[in-house]
């Protein structure tokens, strides 16, 4: 399962890089992409600080100027595969309270793979609102990045 984590977080890496450097290349943004890119690094560092027992040091909808992206990008990524190198039980369950306050109980695994899904999801609306602005988008599906 390590194995398994440590590919999907590579491939979350990937293709958060290669939407970053899309993003630089662009004359504007879309809006509504630094909102929801925000979202995705924000998210995971929430999660990985939930795992580590740790307070977070972002919001989940706190926007982050381009330039920080990249290196809230990389922390996040070394973070999680500290935590996943590290782990000695992946079944481990974290408590945690959500944004709303309300306090549920996941498996270390499933956060992590939520973590990625989420990214995933998330950047899926970003290639939308790339479409819907006449920007043609990076191909980021998982078996491009397998080629």
């Amino acid at each position: 399962m390590k194995g398994f984590l440590q590919q999907l977080f590579d491939y979350n890496y990937y293709c958060n890089k290669k939407l970053i450097a899309q993003c630089g290349s662009l004359e504007n943004i879309p809006e509504n992409c630094t909102r929801l890119f925000s979202h995705i690094l924000n998210a995971h560092h929430i999660w990985n600080q939930r795992i580590l027992g740790n307070p977070s040091e972002y919001s989940v909808w706190q926007e982050h100027p381009f330039a920080k992206w990249e290196d809230i990008h990389y922390d996040n990524q070394r973070s999680s595969f500290e935590i996943i190198t590290n782990a000695n039980d992946l079944h481990k369950r974290v408590d945690y309270e959500n944004s709303e306050g309300r306090t549920f109980a996941n498996e270390v695994q499933d956060i992590l793979f939520h973590v990625v899904n989420h990214s995933t999801h998330h950047r899926g609306q970003i290639l939308k609102d790339f479409r819907d602005s006449g920007i043609v988008p990076e191909p980021l599906d998982y078996i491009f990045y397998k080629r």
